[in-house]
């Protein structure tokens, strides 16, 4: 009982303030560690010493670059040796002092908060009525409940009493909780009347009345693990963006070698599919949000079962942006190659 009552308060004090504000607190919680390795002290950490890798890979790889230059050259092919020639100090340019953070280093923050702006200005634009918040809380709110009343249902008599009333002074501080944030919502008070008649009828409400609010420790503990997975998922999408920026240097001192897919074309197009990932989910998110909220949540008589919801969003939501990520990148990079191609046909 005791470790239910620490999910109920670590959900009440985490999710209560969710929504936007978990969106946006998890992208700052990974300020620090991007500037970091971006722009501070660069020439001992980690991004400084793949800066330095990719400027030896971008040496190596002149040389091949100059083979195939020159083999252009003596072939008559002036206009594409023309057009190749800028690759060289597109690399210079980007790797150059690398001791005191890149060019291509400040780019790639900035490329982030970019992408983090547009993600906020989405969940901000659609949960102006903090809906995602809502849908959340609505959501668990019969198990942060139940975790309160579950201990009572296995007494009797004036043990049983003391304890509901115990439980409803917890129980109505969540409710003062949920109004000073929302207002005085319908699916508030149809969970506060539902509780209401269990605590106020001790021992004459039928047992499965009880038994249906509390619910059951298994979809709990799923519920909680649900909820998890998908602060887990946007976790994962923010170290996988910083991570493809780390590589970056890589990508770019690889770019002298005489192929037509770029691998400075290859990094760009993974960061921005993680960016559109976590895009995705913040609209995907809010929009099933906004559904619950106009729907079921606003009928008194309602008495809906959304585990589908926290399903969707600790599972498929991830897998459906994932996708979209994936189709995105395709998209993205095919438009760099072709403008690529066309400004090496035009110079």
């Amino acid at each position: 009982m005791t470790n239910l009552n620490v999910f109920a308060q670590i959900v009440v004090n985490e999710i209560l303030n969710g929504g936007a504000t978990t969106t946006q607190s998890l992208a700052e919680s990974w300020n620090n560690q991007w500037a970091d390795l971006l722009q501070n002290n660069t020439s001992n950490n980690l991004y400084g010493s793949l800066t330095n890798l990719g400027i030896f890979f971008a040496v190596g790889t002149l040389l091949f670059f100059m083979i195939q230059w020159l083999r252009d050259v003596l072939d008559n092919e002036y206009s594409r040796p023309l057009s190749a020639l800028i690759w060289p100090f597109i690399v210079v340019i980007l790797l150059a002092n690398p001791g005191n953070g890149t060019i291509l280093s400040n780019l790639t923050l900035g490329l982030r908060n970019f992408i983090n702006t547009v993600n906020q200005q989405v969940v901000q634009a659609g949960d102006s009525n903090q809906t995602y918040q809502q849908a959340l809380n609505l959501s668990i709110a019969e198990e942060i409940v139940g975790s309160y009343l579950r201990p009572c249902q296995t007494l009797t008599g004036i043990q049983q009493t003391q304890c509901f009333t115990e439980a409803k002074k917890k129980i109505d501080y969540l409710w003062a909780e949920y109004r000073s944030l929302y207002g005085d919502k319908t699916w508030i008070s149809r969970l506060e009347t539902k509780v209401n008649l269990v605590i106020d009828n001790p021992g004459t409400e039928p047992e499965l009345a009880l038994n249906s609010l509390v619910g059951a420790t298994v979809q709990t503990s799923i519920k909680s693990f649900l909820i998890s997975l998908q602060f887990a998922f946007q976790n994962l999408i923010e170290s996988t963006m910083l991570l493809i920026a780390v590589l970056g240097p890589l990508a770019v001192g690889g770019s002298l070698l005489p192929i037509a897919g770029k691998p400075i074309f290859a990094w760009l197009t993974g960061f921005l599919s993680a960016g559109i990932a976590k895009i995705s989910f913040s609209i995907i998110a809010v929009l099933t949000a906004a559904v619950i909220m106009n729907g079921p949540a606003e009928d008194l008589s309602a008495d809906p079962d959304l585990m589908w919801f926290i399903i969707f969003l600790g599972i498929l939501a991830p897998i459906l942006s994932l996708v979209l990520a994936g189709v995105g990148g395709l998209a993205v990079f095919n438009a760099i190659g072709n403008t690529a191609a066309l400004v090496r046909d035009r110079v």
